[in-house]
């Protein structure tokens, strides 16, 4: 039987760009994946074709993949099935929308807009042109979060209540972050909250609303630090969950933060940075929060089981290495942004139109959660990159 293959088109040439690219390379074999491949086949780069060639050269791209100097250039090429945006989340709309209007499926990187009327349209653009459409929250789609949803949905920790989740680094941005910088600046929709509290409802969604037959949008409530320059570093959002009677609502608690760390010596010490907890037991993963690989179940009867969970890959000898913000992981080991190529594969291969651990209609409740903390705290974005026409140029 031969095997789907998935060509990619890579929209932007920055370090998420490359770290999805470079986890495209190994034989999906080497995860147990026998049936889909995939290949890079273009990529553009909004400063010049010459940049989109070292892209393709540094990410092992084959030699007749083409480059772009610019995104409307790509989204025209006929050889290209799927296109990756990996662009700030203020340009995600309008790099988004121009992809679909080609009629190309998209993966976005998350968050996946600047505010839920954007993700809204790209929603319905998608089914206009009957696109395949997915946020690229790699998380959901790691073995190790298959797990944890499994343990809620069999029962084993009893009823969940209450989900705790951090995603926090101490780097406080006025020694860390020119104000121009991405992470900050809020020309690029910068703030802790859509880079990095985007991981801490994550867990929330994903162990509170996700495993739920019939879920429910929650209520928001929140405290919220800003930056000098007006976006959030440090972030508090308490979300109740509502649950049909007789059961009891359910809370979710997600922290986000410049200023404290939730893996102070980066191994781990301070136990985990995730707590699901139910009337059974608890799930513990531990830091960090976007790519964990450890979980422990402790269950009231006494049980506790340790679990590692490695990224696979090619492995030692091969010459291939992988790894984001310029820290790469042993030779061989895959960062684990191939979970969310695969499932982007199987769902083109079977005709799906979305990811089947996070719908379309999920990522826009959580896009709405992330408006309200924003709206109850006035953290406000310039109205360019907040707007919904389209094409407008940033």
């Amino acid at each position: 039987m031969s095997k789907f293959q998935l060509k990619w088109g890579i929209l932007a040439t920055g370090g998420i760009a490359e770290t999805f690219a470079r986890d495209l390379w190994p034989n999906p074999e080497t995860r147990g994946v026998d049936d889909i491949e995939h290949v890079v086949v273009a990529a553009a780069s909004s400063s010049s074709v010459e940049r989109a060639r070292a892209f393709l050269k540094e990410v092992r791209a084959p030699d007749s993949a083409k480059a772009y100097g610019s995104y409307e250039q790509l989204v025209q090429d006929s050889n290209v099935d799927i296109i990756y945006v990996a662009t700030p989340h203020s340009h995600h709309f309008q790099n988004a929308m121009l992809c679909l209007e080609a009629g190309k499926n998209v993966l976005c990187e998350k968050a996946f807009t600047t505010n839920a009327k954007q993700t809204e349209l790209l929603i319905k653009k998608a089914k206009e042109k009957n696109l395949f459409l997915m946020e690229a929250v790699w998380t959901r789609y790691f073995p190790l979060s298959v797990y944890v949803r499994e343990v809620i949905t069999s029962g084993r920790i009893g009823t969940v209540y209450r989900t705790a989740a951090d995603l926090s680094y101490s780097i406080p941005p006025e020694k860390t972050f020119p104000d121009t910088h991405r992470m900050v600046n809020p020309s690029l929709a910068g703030g802790a909250l859509l880079d990095l509290g985007i991981y801490a409802l994550t867990w929330v969604f994903q162990t509170l609303y996700t495993t739920e037959s019939d879920p429910q949008s929650p209520t928001v409530i929140s405290a919220v630090e800003k930056y000098h320059l007006g976006t959030d570093e440090h972030t508090t959002i308490l979300l109740t969950f509502p649950r049909p009677p007789p059961a009891r609502p359910a809370h979710g608690i997600a922290t986000t933060s410049f200023l404290v760390s939730g893996d102070p010596d980066g191994k781990g010490s301070a136990g985990p940075t995730i707590r699901v907890q139910g009337s059974r037991g608890e799930i513990q993963i531990f830091p960090p929060a976007s790519r964990p690989t450890k979980t422990r179940l402790v269950l009231a009867d006494g049980t506790v089981e340790d679990r590692e969970w490695f990224q696979p890959g090619p492995g030692r000898g091969s010459g291939w290495k992988n790894g984001f913000g310029g820290d790469f992981n042993a030779e061989g080991e895959g960062h684990g942004m191939f979970w969310e190529a695969d499932e982007c594969a199987y769902a083109l291969r079977d005709g799906r139109k979305e990811g089947r651990f996070e719908s379309l209609q999920e990522s826009l409740v959580i896009m709405r959660v992330m408006d309200e903390v924003r709206r109850q705290h006035g953290v406000e974005f310039p109205e360019t990159i907040e707007s919904v026409e389209y094409p407008l140029k940033l």
